[in-house]
């Protein structure tokens, strides 16, 4: 897999900056605390050449969206700590990284932010992360427009509002790689409540995401991306919905990699696996279940049958399985297809 995740080249439809513009009004979530999709959801559609469904999917969608909270109080680079982790600063850390974007280069703006953010990964069920993977991925592929800019923006925004640290997590029995770990993260006692109660009941983990140096960070990273993909294959029964996002949200660290500096590889890789295996311990099933796609599906089908279904999930999960490219995990987003 290509580090960056490109399957397609640059955007030249102009579709992209067009859908970024209409989403920008709007803030990061609805209903209290879910997540607005749209901006990842689009990108993924443009990005494998299914851009003559944006407008339209974005139509049906903007009945879900509410308009960005107001202001409380400006954010600073003197004030940023005790906002942190506040939901009602949305629009404060919005605004606050709008304006560090235009005054800064964005890799610079973010690599200073990055090491700050990491370690509330899992804030907001892992979408703010996720966002901020979709919005990395498409200012490496092309050119830096400013609606792209501000979807980095608003993404690196919504997961400072949203940044909520783990549980401390004790290490458990060491795994040799990605399947075995996931195989063996054990389920929270209590799997009736939200996300946020589950995560709280977390105490330990398999360790497995350390890496010695960079490169070895990556391949790990990679390892651990097609796993949880090929994973949800045979476990998506316990929860269709959530357990995408224990390999969307690595995937969305994989993609960011490149525009970081080799030094935060290694604890990018850390917080990863501490992500992926939250959202596995929150919601796996008692036992996996066999299954089988039927014939030997391809990226382009996949794309296609997750784009018809229209489902933010859907697509979302199937743009992570075709990054991963083994048949295996390319059934997976065709079970996500089914389920969801």
């Amino acid at each position: 897999m290509d580090i960056t995740g490109t399957t397609s080249g640059e955007d030249r439809t102009g579709v992209l900056d067009e859908a970024l513009e209409r989403l920008h009004d709007r803030g990061p979530e609805r209903d209290g605390w879910l997540s607005n999709h749209a901006p990842m959801a689009v990108e993924a559609l443009v990005r494998h050449g299914q851009a003559s469904r944006v407008h339209r999917w974005l139509d049906g969608y903007s009945a879900r969206l509410e308009d960005m909270p107001a202001l409380h109080a400006r954010v600073t680079t003197e004030n940023w700590p005790e906002a942190l982790g506040d939901p009602v600063r949305i629009a404060d850390w919005a605004g606050f990284f709008e304006r560090e974007t235009r005054e800064r280069p964005w890799p610079e703006v973010l690599g200073e932010w990055w090491p700050r953010l990491l370690p509330g990964i899992a804030g907001g069920a892992t979408h703010p992360v996720i966002r901020v993977g979709h919005a990395v991925r498409t200012l490496l592929a092309g050119e830096e427009t400013a609606p792209r800019v501000t979807e980095l923006a608003h993404a690196l925004g919504y997961w400072a509002a949203r940044h909520a640290p783990l549980p401390p997590l004790t290490a458990l029995a060491p795994a040799a790689d990605a399947a075995t770990a996931l195989d063996a993260v054990p389920a929270v006692p209590d799997q009736s409540g939200g996300i946020r109660e589950r995560l709280a009941q977390l105490a330990g983990i398999p360790a497995w995401g350390t890496a010695p140096d960079p490169d070895t960070a990556r391949e790990r990273l990679t390892d651990l991306v097609g796993s949880a993909t090929r994973w949800y294959g045979t476990h998506a029964h316990g929860s269709p919905v959530m357990l995408v996002h224990a390999a969307t949200a690595p995937n969305a660290v994989l993609r960011t990699l490149p525009a970081l500096p080799r030094e935060l590889w290694a604890p990018s890789l850390g917080a990863a696996w501490a992500a992926s295996a939250a959202v596995t311990a929150a919601y796996r099933p008692q036992s996996p279940v066999p299954y089988e796609p039927k014939g030997s599906p391809h990226a382009g089908e996949v794309l296609e049958r997750a784009a018809a279904h229209g489902d933010e999930h859907a697509i979302k999960f199937a743009d992570t399985a075709v990054d991963a490219g083994d048949p295996v995990a390319l059934g997976a987003a065709l079970r996500a297809v089914e389920l969801i």
